[in-house]
């Protein structure tokens, strides 16, 4: 797909503009829309939300 590791302004899955990322305990995975799990799609833009060792970041 030509996605550059570090990249985070692209999805990791599918190279659409990505709207956050996501940290599951030791994975991190940046990802758009479509992708992004209802914890991150429900936070404003800036807005990082903690639960446990998951750390969604909305940009």
């Amino acid at each position: 797909m030509g996605i550059l590791p570090g990249d985070e302004t692209v999805c990791q899955v599918c190279g659409k503009p990505a709207i956050g990322l996501e940290i599951l305990g030791c994975c991190k995975v940046v990802v758009c829309e479509d992708h992004a799990s209802s914890f991150l799609r429900s936070l404003t833009s800036g807005e990082r939300f903690e639960s446990g060792a998951c750390y969604y970041v909305r940009y």
